[in-house]
């Protein structure tokens, strides 16, 4: 198949994001990517919520985003996911206002973003396209 697949079986979407937190930073997790960011907390399963770590989605479930605890974390430097958002000046402000760092970067056509950080260090990558993006099926 010309976009990757398998003749009767294939990757159709990414089911989620994990990104690393260190044990004991659920609230602040929550304060970021609940209060600022303005994802809805989804619950775990019980036998996974045990681990701790915290869950949340956006965009009607279409972005999902686990956080899981390891000890020994350490951020990475460079890997990152990237959240297209709708009003990345609204989201930039809200984030400099809870003292959040916004870098601006222009590097990508067709796009306006920038990079931040979540309370333990995970890079994020926020864009917004220009045009009018399609979204993939």
């Amino acid at each position: 198949m010309a976009d990757g697949g398998a003749e009767g079986g294939g990757i159709a979407a990414y089911d989620h994001v994990l990104l690393a937190a260190p044990p004991g930073a659920e609230e602040a997790l929550r304060a970021f990517y609940g209060g600022l960011l303005g994802m809805a907390e989804e619950p775990k399963p019980p036998v996974l919520a045990a681990r701790g770590g915290c869950w949340f989605r956006a965009a009607g479930g279409a972005v999902r985003l686990h956080l899981g605890v390891e000890e020994g974390f350490a951020p990475p430097r460079k890997a990152h996911p990237a959240f297209r958002v709708v009003g990345i000046d609204a989201v930039a402000a809200r984030l400099v206002a809870a003292g959040v760092p916004v870098r601006w970067d222009d590097d990508l056509p067709g796009h306006r973003r920038f990079h931040t950080e979540d309370p333990v260090g995970n890079r994020l990558e926020v864009l917004e396209p220009v045009a009018p993006c399609p979204v993939a099926p």
